[in-house]
């Protein structure tokens, strides 16, 4: 297969705060660097994005020192946790931003799908901004034609397909922006986590038009995305990015491994910040030691240590339980009620026998029910139940879901 994406040594810096080093001399000094065509010398303190650390420069690498190729027909998932860098190199690689050090060489025209209405005018109808996008995309006008009705009846936005997309909601945006991305015929196909504001059927019906794309029409797809599950199903490579650094790639089951291994451990939570609700969140088994493993058969315990930072009426308290995978299995919610500077102490007791043996997450919110988001942790909670010899460890190479439905038999 041939190599159509080629990155070597690819870095991106990015200036926090104001623009400028602060000193008149200094920006000479960059001024004049950047003259006689040498590196930046105030990039040489720039730190890698770690946002688990303070930091002490305000440059930072966004991606530093990035090398891969991708060939022909690859379906390659980019995964890392947020500020990672993963959108970032597709803004690289899709030509929206250039990269401050290193060089990207692809072969074939580029289509990328990286937000909700990329490369859309709001003025113009959604017939118009098919042409428009295909005239970006460097697609003749005939070419458009013969796909146009394939584009629409995809879309499913054929009764406002003469209206401004000013007035479509983010699914109708989102569906026609993947439609024309994905139809269009450019040999490299770039997509972001913007499939999230689809709906379930769409998300599926997307799927199915990649692997199409992939396995049918030997197109290459560069795909980021937090959720596991779909990677998998559209996938066949992998490249995980950690603090802007490339960590892992190549065969996608060891990568999405190495992912899920880094993303444990974290089955504690606490913070000393005045702005925060959440103080401590922390799994204990029945006699009150905190613990992040659990046997089959025993009480899975959560406590929660909140402070009212201000009386919210109808302030809710959520927890969505999630497989390795982070897809959502199940949530559950609890009304609070306190008020200013109150702390407040909650204990969520899952049952034993409820959830199958697995790794599983927990993302705990704190929100006013469809009304707004207030505060949620910022990182999931990563917990284990072990079997206790119960009749699942029969089939422990099968898939048996991850929950224990409260089912009874009986011989009638």
């Amino acid at each position: 297969m041939a190599t159509v994406i080629k990155v070597d040594n690819l870095s991106k810096a990015y200036q926090l705060g104001y623009f400028g080093t602060g000193t008149l001399s200094n920006d000479l000094k960059r001024y004049w660097a950047k003259t006689l065509g040498k590196e930046d010398p105030f990039l040489k303190i720039g730190e890698i994005n770690d946002r688990s650390t303070k930091g002490e420069s305000d440059i930072v690498w966004s991606l530093k020192d990035i090398n891969f190729e991708i060939e022909q027909g690859d379906a390659v998932g980019i995964i890392g946790r947020n500020g990672a860098g993963k959108s970032t190199l597709l803004k690289i690689l899709s030509r929206i931003t250039a990269p401050t050090t290193g060089s990207v060489k692809i072969k074939g025209r580029v289509s990328s799908l990286l937000e909700v209405g990329t490369g859309f005018h709001a003025e113009l109808s959604g017939r118009e901004n098919i042409y428009l996008n295909g005239a970006i995309l460097g697609m003749r006008k005939k070419e458009i034609d013969r796909r146009f009705d394939e584009i629409v009846d995809f879309s499913g936005v054929e009764r406002y397909i003469d209206t401004p997309v000013k007035r479509y909601s983010s699914g109708m945006y989102v569906r026609l922006a993947f439609a024309v991305a994905a139809h269009l015929e450019s040999e490299i196909l770039i997509v972001d986590e913007v499939l999230a504001v689809g709906d379930a059927e769409f998300q599926k019906k997307c799927l199915g038009k990649m692997n199409d794309v992939t396995r049918g029409q030997g197109r290459t797809v560069l795909f980021v995305s937090h959720n596991m599950g779909s990677i998998q199903q559209l996938c066949t490579k992998g490249l995980l990015l950690q603090h802007g650094l490339v960590k892992n790639s190549g065969v996608l089951k060891p990568v999405i491994t190495d992912y899920l291994s880094g993303n444990v451990n974290n089955s504690y939570f606490e913070s000393d910040e005045d702005n925060t609700y959440f103080k401590r969140v922390a799994f204990k088994d029945d006699d009150g030691n905190r613990a992040a493993a659990f046997v089959y058969n025993k009480n899975i315990n959560i406590a929660f240590k909140l402070r009212m930072i201000e009386t919210v009426a109808d302030l809710t308290l959520s927890f969505i339980l999630k497989n390795q995978y982070e897809d959502n299995l199940t949530s559950h919610h609890f009304l609070l009620t306190g008020n200013k500077n109150d702390e407040i102490n909650i204990e969520a007791v899952i049952p034993a026998g409820f959830i199958l043996p697995g790794n599983y997450k927990l993302e705990a919110v704190l929100h006013i029910p469809n009304v707004l988001f207030i505060e949620k942790l910022p990182f999931y909670l990563d917990f284990r139940i072990d079997d206790s010899g119960s009749i699942h460890s029969s089939y422990v190479q099968n898939n048996l879901g991850h929950m224990a439905l409260p089912v009874k038999w009986a011989k009638v």
